[in-house]
């Protein structure tokens, strides 16, 4: 059986839909978003292609995400899915994928997940992705799990770490100092880390 990574992009929530509204008029535009390039995790598919399936869904509506609609999109992938898949959330992905888990019992083997710069509770924008019970069956259904911060982010604050550390004591921790938000083109460590496990 071929061995699988899935991987769950970032987005943005808001706690209303007037917030979202708002960021939308107030939101100053940038030549930049407009310029399409390229980020690891398009080089993590083509680094690895030879030894892992990649799948890398679009999730519904992520400049407004709604946890409900992002779960009913993952949930249509497990049949496809094979024990042992490797499971990464960037961002908006990874408290995706931290409440998906706390909720709800994965029916393949989980051979890692592996949460970069994701979000906590700490903050009003996480909508309905909000992790409202314990991450320990997080814990109970992977063999390891993985959380990569980088102290200079811009988007999600470094401080986020500590509760993730709270709830997921036995995971291990990657710290980085310039990273930002994790947007460039290449991620070696994560790389080498899939490597180890796959």
């Amino acid at each position: 059986m071929q061995k699988q990574i899935v991987y769950i992009h970032g987005g943005d929530s808001f706690e209303s839909h007037e917030s979202y509204l708002k960021y939308l008029k107030e939101t100053e535009f940038s030549v930049d978003w407009f310029v399409k390039k390229k980020k690891w995790k398009e080089t993590l598919a083509e680094e690895l292609r030879d030894e892992f399936q990649v799948f890398m869904p679009d999730m519904p509506c992520k400049q407004n995400a709604n946890y409900e609609e992002w779960k009913i999109w993952f949930e249509k992938m497990i049949p496809f899915i094979n024990d042992g898949v490797i499971l990464i959330g960037h961002s908006q992905g990874g408290i995706f994928l931290a409440k998906y888990l706390s909720e709800n019992n994965y029916p393949k083997r989980i051979g890692a997940v592996m949460l970069v710069a994701p979000v906590y509770n700490n903050t009003p924008e996480v909508g309905n992705f909000m992790v409202e019970k314990s991450l320990k069956s997080v814990s109970d259904q992977c063999s390891e799990i993985h959380l990569f911060f980088s102290k200079d982010d811009f988007v999600v604050p470094f401080s986020e770490m500590e509760e993730y550390k709270k709830e997921l004591p036995n995971a291990k921790f990657h710290i980085f100092e310039d990273r930002g938000h994790f947007l460039q083109e290449t991620f070696p460590e994560i790389i080498e880390e899939i490597k180890k496990i796959g």
